[in-house]
């Protein structure tokens, strides 16, 4: 019997990550596993997730900065082909009070998996990225085409230098 493939959602538990799964479970065959540490969620969305789909996802309780323990989940799950990257800190006024914290959260988790993706050597990735990205934009809304200007919080700097580095 042949293993189906497996979709790897970052911040599952997350509002954005658990409705991703749920689309995921319903629409498509790929086996879905979670990573969420729940600094921003509940372990309570699994049972959402559960309640609404009918089908328990595995959800790996670690932090994402520590590649070691993030390493070991694509060493024990050959079948990870793609990975959706939605765990990052995310809130405008606390990353101004506490801008190293977002610095270093979402710019070493994005740098872990990214190594994890040459490493493991998987094809398909997903960043989440943020519309702070666009600053203060001289026209709304902004499109993908929209210029960048400086954003305006170390959260929007982390979502630009994500963008950057991949």
């Amino acid at each position: 019997m042949q293993l189906k493939n497996t979709i790897l959602v970052t911040g599952g538990a997350g509002y954005i990550g658990s409705h991703t799964i749920i689309e995921l479970l319903e629409t498509t065959e790929f086996n879905v596993v979670s990573v969420d540490n729940y600094s921003n969620s509940t372990s309570q969305s699994f049972d959402r997730i559960e309640k609404i789909t009918g089908k328990r996802v595995v959800n790996h309780t670690i932090d994402i900065c520590n590649k070691i323990l993030l390493e070991k989940i694509f060493e024990n799950d050959k079948t990870i082909i793609g990975i959706i990257h939605f765990a990052a800190y995310k809130a405008v006024g606390e990353s101004v009070e506490k801008p190293l914290a977002y610095f270093e959260n979402n710019i070493y988790s994005l740098i872990n998996i990214l190594k994890c993706v040459q490493e493991f050597h998987i094809p398909y990735f997903v960043f989440s990225s943020s519309c702070t990205v666009y600053g203060n934009p001289d026209q709304i809304p902004v499109t993908e085409k929209t210029p960048p200007k400086p954003a305006e919080s170390p959260y929007g700097y982390t979502k630009q230098m994500g963008e950057q580095i991949i």
